[in-house]
């Protein structure tokens, strides 16, 4: 049985280096500020995709990102791991978008891509750490859901079972298809790259970066359809524009800032068993421990 798996992937900003110009005046985050990364927990959901391809031949799999254009380079990043292609999602409109219109968004995209068995994503992206846009996609989309994965162990007669990894244990759960999981970051690590799909892929482009080269480049590029990325804008998914990016968004940030603790006060203890009875009390009593 071959499948036809979607993987949705976000181009993130390196929250690890957030500083003073992380955000814009509009409230939104100002990306060109921040190293761009693939985000961590979808590259653990494209791992759980290519096991899928792996153990059904003949299954392709397809890496939807929405961001501005140069979220290609997710794509690029998947395909040479395995991915067989990628659709940008990407338009002036979308942007400023909050996890409601975010998910409406790709639900479109992923009514208008049409044939799909299952759809697999990270639990969440780093940038916001909300886990929503998964299952809203599901909801949207009327499908079965399935949170929290860690491993899927199999497809068989229609239905995915999966290990999903919870707070207090491990529970094992079936779901039919098409549905959607999203795939914890506690899920086994992506694989590398693979040189020959570096080396064959390593000048695919979108549309608009495609814009950008030579004419040389360019021909370069249309003699070989492998690779040439799909572009897709809100004409394409047919999007309602209230419901994208600032008018579809209920939820806006107001700021964002690098918290750094420190300690308030220091006390120099001596080395003997009364002062460090003494301030063990004093932690229980204000419930700093116990």
């Amino acid at each position: 049985m071959s499948l036809n798996i979607i993987v949705l992937a976000k181009q993130v900003p390196d929250t690890r280096n957030v500083g003073k110009d992380a955000m814009k005046a509009d409230g939104t985050i100002n990306r060109a500020a921040l190293p761009a990364i693939f985000n961590p927990e979808d590259l653990n959901a494209l791992e759980q995709a290519l096991r899928l391809k792996d153990a059904h031949p003949g299954s392709t799999i397809t890496v939807l990102t929405m961001g501005l254009p140069k979220a290609a380079e997710v794509i690029r990043e998947a395909i040479f791991r395995g991915a067989d292609g990628g659709i940008v999602l990407t338009d002036r409109p979308l942007g400023g978008a909050d996890t409601l219109a975010t998910s409406y968004s790709l639900a479109q995209a992923i009514r208008k891509f049409g044939n799909y068995d299952i759809i697999l994503g990270g639990r969440q992206a780093i940038d916001g750490d909300t886990a929503q846009v998964g299952p809203q996609i599901a909801e949207k989309l009327g499908l079965p859901q399935v949170t929290y994965a860690e491993e899927i162990l199999g497809i068989e007669d229609g239905k995915v079972t999966v290990k999903r990894r919870l707070e207090h244990g491990l529970e094992t759960v079936k779901a039919p298809l098409p549905c959607v999981v999203t795939v914890n970051g506690s899920a086994a690590d992506c694989r590398p790259r693979n040189v020959k799909r570096l080396m064959k892929y390593k000048y695919a482009v979108s549309p608009s970066e495609k814009a950008a080269l030579s004419e040389e480049q360019q021909k370069f590029v249309d003699e070989r359809p492998y690779l040439q990325l799909r572009e897709w804008g809100c004409a394409d998914i047919d999007a309602d524009p209230q419901q994208i990016g600032f008018p579809g968004s209920p939820t806006k940030v107001k700021t964002v800032e690098n918290v750094v603790f420190t300690a308030k006060e220091a006390r120099r203890l001596e080395n003997n068993d009364e002062q460090i009875e003494e301030l063990i009390k004093e932690l229980i009593t204000n419930h700093t421990i116990g």
